[in-house]
C-alpha cells in the first residue's frame, strides 16, 4: 500500500514542481535588442507590463524603451545606442550600453543596475542626455506618459 501511494504521489509532485519552475524560470530567458533586428513590437508602451515575472513577454526586461525622431513624433528612430553613465551629460564612467533595434525599441534581460545612472541616447546625428538620474530601467513607464517621449537626432 505504501509503495502504491508513493508511486501516485511522485508524479503529482513532479507536475507541481515543473509548473512552478515554468513561471519562475521565465526571467532566465534572454531577450536583447540589437541594431537592424525587427522582431520587437508595441512601440511606446510600457514593456515591463508584459516582460516581467509572470508576464506574457519573453524574458524580464531590466532596461527597455522606445526612441522617436522628436518628442512629439510618432516616427520611431531606428538603431540607436543607449549608454548609461555615472555622471550627467556622458561624464563619469560608462557602465552599460544597449543597442536599439530597427523599430526604435531597446531592451535587455541582462542584469543591469541602472538606478542612479544617467542615460544618453545616440542617433545618427547626435546624442541626447537625461539630466536626472534614473529611478527605473522601464523608460516608457514615464516617457510618453508623464514626460516627453525619448528622442534623438
Amino acid at each position: 500500500m505504501k509503495f502504491s501511494l508513493v508511486l501516485l504521489v511522485i508524479p503529482v509532485i513532479l507536475f507541481v514542481n515543473t509548473a512552478c519552475d515554468d513561471k519562475n524560470t521565465k526571467c532566465t530567458e534572454s531577450n536583447i535588442s540589437a541594431n537592424f533586428e525587427n522582431e520587437s513590437h508595441n512601440n511606446g508602451q510600457n514593456c515591463v507590463s508584459c516582460h516581467k515575472s509572470g508576464g506574457e513577454g519573453k524574458g524580464c526586461f531590466n532596461v527597455c524603451g522606445s526612441v522617436y525622431t522628436s518628442a512629439t513624433s510618432s516616427s520611431s528612430l531606428a538603431n540607436v545606442t543607449v549608454k548609461f553613465y555615472t555622471q550627467p551629460n556622458g561624464q563619469g564612467t560608462l557602465k552599460y550600453t544597449v543597442k536599439g533595434d530597427a523599430k526604435g525599441n531597446f531592451f535587455t534581460t541582462e542584469d543591469m543596475a541602472v538606478a542612479g545612472l544617467y542615460p544618453a541616447i545616440s542617433g545618427p546625428t547626435g546624442t541626447k542626455y537625461m539630466g536626472s538620474a534614473l529611478t527605473s530601467g522601464s523608460c516608457n513607464s514615464c516617457h510618453g506618459n508623464s514626460t516627453d517621449k525619448l528622442w534623438a537626432d
